[in-house]
């Protein structure tokens, strides 16, 4: 068993890479929030309920040695609905596509079924390398560590995974990130970089927005529309009657939900609830387009989204 930390760094390689890495791994398994520790900004949605991510997200991690391009994606899940059916293919070509893999398994729960899903899965593509992840460090003892890197080495002999890599990490405390980053490195192709330097994701605006309006709108109503929340950003325009060193950029968004009686969750009492989604969120997006913004946001009802399939066109699914 091969498991890294810190001290055995090995000398970067001189020639430059480039190419994609996907972190895989039931919902919830920190997936998105290891993406945003390695790009270092805020690009893929995270939250503390599963299913938050619906879109491939792209994190751009440039170094002077390579270019690593994560692409996150849904989690693995065994699909109740249309979307969920959707939301696995799009996982699967994922991984045909990249690179390299990163197996994502939380530090602080034991390998369940959810985990084997994904590593049956995994153990039949047969090509990619994979490096398996552990992930929340921060929230175990050294021994309940110990005994998960353990479990995963075991996982993958029982079903013919060679990890390429075991590295435990922890986004949230920022510990052997950019050691995985290392180690991920090797396992691209040479080539030049993909992106220009600057870019952190190939998401369009539009939609990142509309996912950081979405992570807000989740909080607090997580137990009760876990799911049901689709986010479609209609209109982004500069305010016409402003001076050049003053812009104000208008947005018109609009918050799905699949039943009239889940507005007044969304909403709140006296319409505090959406007031303060609006204020979060635009706080979040003011940030990622460097420039003063004006959210305009609608509540709408869009009956039964997620088993439609012309809705779920509709709302970019």
């Amino acid at each position: 068993m091969s498991v890294r930390s810190q001290s055995s760094q090995q000398p970067a390689e001189e020639l430059h890479r480039a190419g994609f890495a996907c972190f895989v791994g039931r919902p919830n398994a920190g997936k998105s929030t290891l993406t945003n520790a390695l790009v270092g900004q805020k690009v893929a949605i995270t939250a503390n309920q599963p299913q938050t991510t619906r879109h491939t997200v792209r994190g751009i991690v440039h170094r002077e040695d390579a270019q690593l391009i994560l692409v996150d994606t849904p989690g693995l899940h065994k699909p109740r609905t249309l979307l969920g059916e959707r939301l696995n293919d799009v996982v699967r070509t994922t991984w045909a596509e990249v690179d390299v893999i990163g197996f994502c398994l939380p530090a602080n729960e034991k390998i369940g079924p959810g985990d084997r899903f994904i590593a049956k899965e995994l153990a039949g593509i047969r090509k990619t390398p994979k490096v398996a992840i552990v992930t929340k460090t921060d929230l175990v003892d050294s021994k309940a560590l110990a005994e998960q890197l353990i479990a995963i080495d075991q996982l993958g002999k029982e079903l013919g995974i060679t990890w390429a890599e075991i590295v435990p990490v922890s986004a949230t405390a920022g510990k052997q990130v950019d050691l995985l980053a290392d180690l991920l490195v090797p396992l691209l192709p040479e080539g030049p970089a993909l992106y220009p330097e600057g870019d952190l994701t190939d998401e369009p605006e539009q939609v990142m927005i509309a996912e950081l309006i979405r992570e807000a709108a989740l909080e607090g109503v997580r137990d009760e529309l876990p799911h049901s929340i689709a986010v479609v950003v209609e209109e982004m325009l500069p305010r016409e009657d402003r001076p050049a060193d003053k812009p104000l950029l208008d947005i018109h968004a609009n918050v799905y939900i699949e039943r009239p009686s889940q507005k007044g969750i969304i909403i709140g009492p006296k319409g505090k609830r959406l007031k303060d989604v609006g204020i979060k969120s635009r706080k979040q997006i003011e940030a990622l387009l460097g420039t003063p913004v004006f959210l305009d946001l609608h509540v709408k009802v869009a009956k039964d989204w997620q088993r439609d399939p012309k809705q779920l066109r509709r709302l970019g699914f």
